[in-house]
């Protein structure tokens, strides 16, 4: 392995400067990978981490600072020069063409494959790429995006990011922004194996995340970013769990004790399928990835909510995969959050948009969404704020249920805390909530769990019987531990 303290870096920014605005997104960052070496990136969502990997991969010019790669100074955005230099990016917000086959997608992503047989060869990098990385994958080069499940294709945009295209393209870097957000643990497990693999070939990567224990089971050294500056820069061994949120300048909060079961007087809040939840509860669903969690979700959301002039709305949902499923791409930050409760903010047929402006006011407060402006489009957000604004709106209405698939992908751990404790809160005043989530740490705040497999639930589990032991052991046999 290349020294890593003596190796001229593959990618430099120095004194980098980015301002939106009234908000300085960067202000002064100096930061450097070196060939052999992971880098762990981390800071609280709106800490600059998005606008610094926007300022690596040649997407985002910087108001002030130099970019080199492998010692030679990028002018401009610097895309092709970024690329040409074997710099990849495998971004938060997934960007597969959905409408083009995997080995399409590869042929975009890696003109180098081109010429007769271009499919095939495309098809075979890919599948042997996919192999190597998650075994068992199941995944077909014929494929669409479209049509697989968000885990699957975060699968392949991953594998896509790693593949040795021939004719001297192979990644040299790669930048992973959340690249477990959809992963199960076994699958995270095998991307930061392959990760530290790549690294130990002389590789370099960037790992962004906001599961904590990822980032510093796969690093050499680990960046911590707050407010647009880099405030520690050390050596991966030196920080521990609560080190690196002390160092982000935590917001978090100490995990309430857990409470006494709700009173069951009135019948359940919602009963489907074998799926039961009472009023004021919160019901995880658990298990690996794609077993059915995310589909009985939306069958119970679209059971619900047929009728859309049923006057008071019984569900609200929460997406994970918000650009699909979530934020209003073209519309404002204020419309994404308000279009759930416009009927409310109604006068004689018209919207109140004073009402409006200030219910949304209460809500950017309420949940701290970072930014300037209502006004401003959605998609000017950060991920983890995109997801505060798609909270707000499901918090906002007067749903007595709300169901969430995995909505704290790609969001801060001090942001997971203060939405953890809303949702607590909103427990207590009796609202009920179905939670779909893969980690762990959130599956162990709900009051009770059920155990899917195979699209169909194989356990229920609650209080001390929830552990990760006994969800793997129904996830695998359908048994509790």
């Amino acid at each position: 392995m290349p020294d890593m303290t003596e190796a001229a870096p593959v990618i430099a920014v120095t004194g980098a400067a980015k301002a939106f605005g009234a908000v300085r997104a960067l202000d002064g960052v100096d930061f450097a990978v070196r060939p052999g070496e992971c880098v762990g990136l981390v800071g609280h969502n709106g800490a600059g981490k998005s606008t610094l990997v926007g300022v690596l991969n040649g997407g985002v010019a910087a108001d002030a600072g130099d970019l080199r790669v492998d010692d030679a100074t990028v002018t401009g955005t610097g895309v092709a020069a970024i690329r040409a230099a074997g710099l990849r990016c495998v971004f938060q917000e997934l960007s597969l063409c959905p409408n083009l086959t995997i080995s399409e997608n590869v042929r975009v992503l890696l003109p180098g494959i081109a010429g007769p047989g271009w499919r095939r060869r495309a098809a075979e990098r890919v599948g042997a790429t996919l192999d190597r990385m998650f075994p068992g994958h199941g995944i077909e080069a014929g494929a669409r995006p479209a049509d697989l499940s968000i885990a699957d294709r975060q699968m392949v945009e991953i594998a896509i990011a790693f593949l040795d295209a021939g004719n001297g393209d192979a990644a040299r870097l790669v930048i992973l922004d959340e690249p477990t957000s959809s992963l199960d643990s076994t699958r995270a497990a095998e991307l930061l194996a392959h990760t530290r693999r790549f690294v130990g070939e002389g590789g370099a990567a960037v790992f962004i995340s906001h599961i904590l224990s990822e980032v510093l089971d796969v690093s050499d050294r680990v960046v911590v970013m707050k407010d647009g500056r880099v405030v520690a820069d050390r050596p991966a061994g030196e920080f521990d769990t609560r080190a690196l949120v002390a160092s982000m300048g935590s917001v978090a909060r100490d995990r309430a004790e857990a409470r006494e079961d709700q009173a069951r007087e009135g019948g359940p809040a919602l009963d489907r399928d074998g799926l039961r939840a009472w009023h004021g509860e919160i019901v995880g669903l658990a298990g690996l990835a794609g077993h059915g969690q995310s589909a009985a979700l939306r069958e119970i959301f679209l059971a619900g909510t047929g009728d859309w002039r049923a006057g008071v709305p019984r569900l609200a949902f929460v997406a994970g995969d918000r650009a699909t499923d979530g934020v209003f791409p073209l519309w404002s930050i204020l419309r994404n959050i308000t279009v759930a409760i416009l009927p409310d903010l109604a006068r004689r047929g018209r919207i109140d948009r004073d009402a409006e402006a200030s219910r949304g006011g209460e809500w950017r407060e309420s949940l701290a969404i970072r930014a300037d402006t209502l006004e401003a489009p959605i998609l000017s957000l950060s991920g983890g704020n995109q997801q505060k604004a798609l909270f707000a709106r499901a918090l906002a209405s007067t749903a007595p249920v709300v169901l969430m698939d995995d909505p704290m992908r790609g969001v801060d751990i001090g942001t997971k805390q203060e939405v953890y404790a809303r949702l607590r809160a909103e427990a207590e005043s009796g609202r009920t909530f179905i939670w779909y989530s893969t980690e762990m740490e959130e599956v162990a705040l709900c009051d009770r769990v059920y155990v899917f497999r195979d699209g169909g639930i194989v356990a229920e589990l609650s209080g001390a019987e929830v552990t990760e032991d006994a969800i793997l052991a129904a996830s695998f046999a359908g048994e509790v531990a």
